[in-house]
């Protein structure tokens, strides 16, 4: 067996140590994590890389595996320089930032880690529907700013009793609508078909949703995604309603959602993503009525440990032969 050589304690003859199989990281992970990686395998961090170009370059053709985030993903530009690519595998469920029809056409397995975001993606997503009817981070900024007592704020909007729209009723729409229903808040959805098991009413699209409630939640898992939020559902949506947005960024039309915030066309926005993340539509960062996060509704450390050890599952399996638990392809 190739490998490391060494003394045995009885012999002047070398012995090898196994070499570890090669992954790729391409971006900083949870200690848990990091600790599992650097325990089986031979580690490459790109993202600390001087020249990223020049450490693929280097160690590329020993590359087994690639584990890296769901809104950071990898390219077919960088699949290509690695030949011995068997996995992909993200820490987190989007894959649209990864090339799948390339990785498919390699035979190169996707994996991800479902189910186990849910909890805190639908807390966020209550979260932002509190902060922005409550307006809890202007009232923040308020009382940094030494304006408390100085300066009138506005009255905020009750959130307990809102009618919630939810777009996509999987796993994430369904924990959403357990805990709107907890605020007492009449929930309805829609999603590809009626489901028969839940007691929310179901509307057929989203236009039609949106005129049936004062917040539309988007919780769609919708990889590749274009614009479903557009100008009409916005004016569907109305004045006084309010958008979440704790899927995908692609799902909303920005522009036109700046121009109906702008407009007062809707009350206000909470977004925990965007089409063209890290980018911020500059305009939404001034107003009041909207509240951004960056992209984190999965950022505690109860759920990322949780995610990594599906990533070292997912890794042991495909690379020990076997199809991976959570594979999207191959």
């Amino acid at each position: 067996m190739d490998g490391v050589p060494i003394l045995g304690p009885s012999t002047t003859a070398p012995r090898r140590l196994p070499v570890k199989p090669a992954i790729l990281l391409t971006q900083p992970v949870v200690p848990s994590l990091e600790t599992g990686l650097q325990a089986a395998y031979e580690i490459h961090r790109l993202y600390a890389a001087a020249s990223p170009d020049a450490l693929i370059d280097e160690v590329g053709p020993r590359i087994v595996g690639v584990v890296t985030g769901g809104s950071l993903g990898l390219k077919e530009s960088v699949m290509r320089r690695l030949p011995a690519l068997k996995i992909v595998a993200v820490s987190g469920v989007g894959t649209d930032a990864v090339d799948l029809p390339y990785a498919n056409q390699r035979g190169i397995h996707v994996t991800t880690t479902p189910a186990v975001l849910t909890a805190d993606v639908a807390d966020q997503a209550i979260g932002l529907l509190i902060a922005v009817y409550r307006r809890l981070t202007e009232a923040e900024r308020y009382v940094r700013a030494g304006q408390w007592g100085k300066a009138p704020l506005p009255l905020a909007r009750r959130f307990s009793g809102k009618r919630v729209g939810i777009v996509g009723l999987g796993r994430v729409g369904r924990a959403i609508a357990v805990r709107a229903a907890a605020f007492g808040c009449p929930v309805s959805y829609t999603d590809l078909r009626a489901i028969p098991d839940v007691p929310y009413a179901f509307l057929p699209d989203i236009a039609a949703l949106a005129s049936h409630c004062d917040a539309l939640v988007l919780a769609a898992s919708a990889d590749g995604a274009k614009p479903v939020v557009d100008a009409a559902v916005l004016d569907a949506l109305g004045p006084d309603g309010v958008l979440i947005n704790v899927a995908r960024g692609r799902l909303v039309d920005e522009p036109e959602l700046v121009r109906a915030l702008d407009a007062g066309r809707i009350a206000g926005a909470g977004l925990d993503v965007f089409a063209d993340e890290p980018a911020v539509p500059a305009a939404l960062l001034g107003m009041d009525n909207v509240v951004v996060q960056p992209h984190r509704a999965s950022a505690t450390w109860e759920t990322r440990d949780a995610m990594g050890e599906i990533v070292l599952a997912n890794l042991r399996a495909c690379l020990a032969g076997e199809h991976p638990p959570a594979t999207v392809l191959a």
